[in-house]
């Protein structure tokens, strides 16, 4: 019988510590379990070089009645589904068209394609060029609406991220020198300013080519399903604003022209149906 009494009293020593300790407070638990999982599960990765998101079919406005007289009238749009580039097409990608290609550098090449730009967006190209890349990488250009339908989504946003002013974490805008390419940030650096699929620089950075020509008052006389722009014209339109635009410039909704053979700092991304 002792040497139960004795065994109850070990076991007592033994439990009765853990059971004399307080209660670990609710909060304090969470965090602690919170930021296990934080140091166990890592941040979701980033899209590789190349990456394409699909872009649901659909309608959506575009457009803007408050916008330039350019983009009126606000109006819906159906849009087939397609696929388009995360990131803007960047030197490297693009230095590796050329060397297959062998075909002439874009003016400034020699600046350009620096170790420390290899990740920046490609400038410097006109539209053909711009086309025959994504032809050589089995894309095309993307439509005027499927650029906008893809920066903007369904919801009626004024930027790629939502209706708030841009800032230094959005895009790379309203800078006053080119100081060559550097003044150009690295693809992907702004996760605060990609789009509702995921798209980043959407806003600033380079302006991007779309394959429609440019009329000034197309949308009074636009397809109501996936339009493609005027047949003739002297000018093709460019989207997104660049390094050197104002806030305005870098609406979704807002349209430029250029001459479809000026190189400027224009760059791209490409579009797959």
């Amino acid at each position: 019988m002792r040497w139960k009494l004795v065994l109850f009293a070990l076991l007592g020593l033994v439990v009765s510590p853990a059971m004399a300790a307080p209660p670990l407070e609710k909060g304090a638990k969470e965090s602690s379990t919170a930021q296990k999982q934080s140091q166990e599960t890592p941040a979701a990765a980033r899209p590789p070089e190349g990456a394409m998101v699909m872009v649901p079919a659909g309608e959506f406005m575009m457009g803007s009645a408050a916008g330039d007289s350019d983009e009126k009238p606000e109006h819906k749009v159906y849009v087939d589904a397609f696929s388009m580039d995360v990131y803007e097409v960047t030197v490297g990608q693009y230095a590796a068209f050329l060397q297959a290609k062998g075909i002439d550098f874009p003016s400034d090449w020699k600046t350009m394609n620096q170790s420390a730009n290899q990740n920046r967006p490609i400038a410097n190209v006109d539209s053909t060029e711009a086309s025959f890349y994504c032809k050589w990488v089995g894309k095309r250009l993307p439509t005027e609406a499927e650029w906008e339908k893809a920066a903007r989504g369904t919801d009626g946003r004024i930027y790629p991220w939502g209706n708030d002013a841009p800032t230094p974490l959005h895009a790379n805008f309203a800078k006053s020198e080119w100081n060559n390419h550097a003044v150009l940030a690295p693809v992907g650096s702004f996760e605060a300013g990609k789009s509702p699929y995921g798209l980043y620089d959407m806003a600033g950075n380079v302006w991007e080519w779309v394959s429609d020509l440019y009329d000034y008052n197309y949308y009074k006389v636009s397809p109501a399903k996936n339009p493609t722009g005027p047949s003739t014209g002297g000018t093709r339109a460019v989207r997104g604003g660049a390094w050197n635009s104002n806030p305005r410039a870098l609406r979704s909704a807002n349209r430029s022209l250029i001459s479809p053979t000026d190189q400027g700092l224009n760059g791209f991304r490409c579009a797959k149906s």
